[in-house]
């Protein structure tokens, strides 16, 4: 018995007539092509749309934006390899009609319309919206770090070069003075190694240089880093296991856990980013008022505030954190507060008195204690070192409201995790994007406009299958 043979690769075969004939009817790229096709791309901000009369023709906008939605769709990023799918892969030579743009044709369209992609992104969310796919009742906030094209060691803080100028000072006195001695140990017989010392001086002076530089730089523009490859990276926090890149924030709804809303920055942490992230995306779902949960490092008074104004009801648990936490003492939320009385009860059921007030971030805050109660108190080893003092913030009702929703829905914050992680997981390790490709903050925006846009298509695209959303597209 023999295996199965191939044909002869010189046999003569019946092909079918038409390249369409090799996609079959529930292929992705049939919805790709009518997808963009139905977009106002001019409207939305891309370039070269209408075609000059005079000079060489160009690509229409339109066959390269269905190009890089399959690229990403596909987990093909690389305009290398894009330009390579042009020649080979039989799903793109029919969504660009055989067209075979070059690579630099290619990367030059995604750097040129960075900003268009975020209204292409927004556009798919409002079609998601027509076939009800969001359930618009709940909200999860979270971010991530993903790493900039910028090593860390391009990467300078304020006081990382005041070491490295201080560094250079001692080794820069140190060459000097073997200099000025004639060291018999350094410069070797016949002074064979002067020449590697003084090189050695000069490749340190003009490093000195240029950290001087950057650290004028810094002080006059008042920033706090600068990265040399990619000027709007930021060296990240240390538990995230990026070095230097840029924080992506996602809303994303809990029926099929898509994509809302999303943004790209540079900051650091989270604090701050609850209601400029939750906002648009309650405005997109067209809902009065929708609840939203996100994790302990988006808790600060102003952000909340803010959210409850806008409509967005926050649920995000008080971090355990502060002098009394990190010696092991008795919590704040543990102390209660009688508004009738404006006083604190403690643990052991003293009250504590506003004594004296200040201010705290620019917002007012009073600080209650009482002195007598905690010299006597049986419980003091586990509360305090000394005296006790409660600080309340002018906003800390806020807090308190969002504590009474935490406490009647505490399944919330699982519930979170199971939200929020799943595009995160999916576009790190399905999609295999850790990284981005591109530099400076606009182009980082429009690259994961692409990335979200890519990870909402293919949940809706096994959700509720090609043709319905086809079914759904304006006529």
């Amino acid at each position: 018995m023999t295996h199965i043979s191939g044909s002869a690769r010189s046999q003569l075969l019946l092909l079918p007539d038409s390249v369409d004939d090799y996609v079959g009817p529930e292929n992705p790229v049939r919805f790709i092509d009518a997808f963009v096709d139905e977009l106002d791309l001019e409207e939305a901000g891309f370039i070269r749309v209408q075609p000059k009369s005079t000079g060489r023709p160009g690509y229409s906008p339109a066959d390269l934006l269905k190009l890089y939605i399959y690229g990403y769709l596909n987990r093909v990023r690389s305009s290398r390899r894009l330009e390579a799918e042009c020649l080979r892969n039989i799903e793109v030579i029919w969504l660009v009609r055989t067209l075979k743009p070059d690579f630099k044709t290619i990367a030059d369209f995604r750097s040129d319309n960075r900003t268009a992609f975020r209204t292409v992104f927004r556009q798919f969310v409002l079609l998601c919206r027509r076939l009800d796919l969001f359930g618009r009742e709940l909200l999860a906030v979270d971010g991530t770090r993903i790493k900039a094209v910028n090593n860390k060691n391009r990467n300078f803080t304020i006081n990382a070069l005041k070491k490295f100028i201080e560094s250079a000072d001692k080794r820069l006195d140190d060459y000097l003075h073997r200099l000025d001695e004639g060291d018999a140990m350094e410069t070797g017989t016949h002074g064979s190694r002067t020449p590697d010392l003084t090189k050695k001086i000069e490749t340190i002076r003009e490093k000195r240089v240029q950290y001087a530089e950057l650290l004028t730089g810094l002080e006059q523009s008042g920033a706090s880093q600068v990265s040399l490859t990619d000027p709007d990276s930021r060296a990240m926090a240390s538990h995230t296991k990026v070095g230097v890149g840029y924080n992506v924030q996602i809303a994303v709804d809990s029926k099929n856990k898509m994509i809302v809303e999303q943004a790209v920055g540079n900051q650091v942490g989270d604090v701050g980013l609850l209601a400029q992230t939750a906002e648009p995306a309650r405005e997109v779902l067209e809902v009065d008022q929708i609840d939203v949960v996100a994790d302990g490092g988006y808790y600060k008074i102003e952000d909340l505030e803010a959210c409850e104004k806008a409509g967005i009801i926050p649920h995000v648990p008080r971090p355990e954190r502060g002098q009394a936490v990190n010696n092991g003492f008795f919590r704040k939320d543990e102390f209660r507060y009688n508004a009738v009385r404006n006083v604190y009860t403690c643990p052991a059921g003293a009250d504590l008195l506003p004594k004296f007030g200040g201010k705290h971030r620019k917002m007012k805050v009073a600080y209650y204690t009482n002195a007598a109660a905690c010299s006597a108190c049986v419980l003091k080893s586990r509360c305090t070192n000394s005296r006790r003092s409660i600080a309340r913030y002018e906003k800390e009702d806020v807090l308190e409201r969002m504590a009474v929703r935490l406490r009647a829905r505490p399944e919330l914050l699982n519930r979170r995790r199971e939200i929020v992680e799943h595009p995160f997981g999916t576009i790190k390790q399905w999609m295999g994007q850790g990284a981005f490709l591109m530099r400076g903050l606009e182009k980082v925006q429009g690259e994961f406009s692409l990335t979200a846009l890519a990870y909402n298509m293919r949940r809706a695209l096994n959700i509720v299958g090609m043709r319905a959303l086809v079914a759904a597209l304006p006529v």
